[in-house]
């Protein structure tokens, strides 16, 4: 696999991905976000496009109150490669190109408890905030013990019948344990 940098914000860098194979496709067009992406060397008769080979794409921009803050603003990855590490990776690659940049911290927002978890893996963790939208605000650098990530995991089990069977089965999968380890990230 390949990470790339495609642009920062001020770039003006435009995505286009096939709306059926990645969620928020739409995001990736607008021009006043940064983007990296991930390519696969897998390609197959069914694509035909600029970006055949992509397999995930992720869009950041400066906080608009806090010149030191950066964003990671949309984490996508083909529908047929999820569960992989690919969207984990990618979040940390371009968190370390943010932060050699010279951003102190860089920040996500979460909405569910399986994106959560893979962020843990790319060494963000739980800031103890919420944005309006029910999304859980995470950091890296940040505070990464056993209580903080089960304290977030909290929020998302006090959301009670919104889950999906698959997240009250890996809440309770998690229950008690500390955040996972941090994975390596392509240089």
């Amino acid at each position: 696999m390949e990470y790339a940098l495609l642009g920062w914000p001020d770039d003006g860098p435009q995505l286009r991905l096939d709306h059926r194979e990645f969620s928020y496709a739409g995001k990736f067009v607008m021009s006043n976000t940064g983007k990296a992406v991930v390519r696969g060397d897998e390609r197959d008769g069914e694509r035909d496009g600029e970006y055949d080979d992509l397999l995930g794409a992720i869009a950041f921009n400066e906080d608009r109150t806090d010149s030191a803050t950066a964003w990671l603003r949309y984490v996508t990855v083909r529908r047929d490669r999820r569960g992989e590490g690919i969207g984990a990776r990618l979040a940390g690659f371009a968190a370390d190109r943010l932060e050699s940049r010279g951003y102190d911290r860089v920040k996500i927002a979460v909405n569910n408890p399986f994106a959560y978890h893979a962020l843990h893996k790319a060494g963000f963790g739980y800031t103890g905030e919420q944005t309006g939208l029910a999304e859980l605000v995470l950091a890296r650098p940040a505070d990464r013990s056993r209580e903080d990530y089960q304290s977030g995991l909290n929020v998302y089990r006090g959301r009670g019948d919104d889950l999906a069977p698959e997240e009250r089965d890996f809440l309770d999968a998690k229950a008690g344990a500390g955040p996972p380890d941090v994975i390596s990230v392509p240089k």
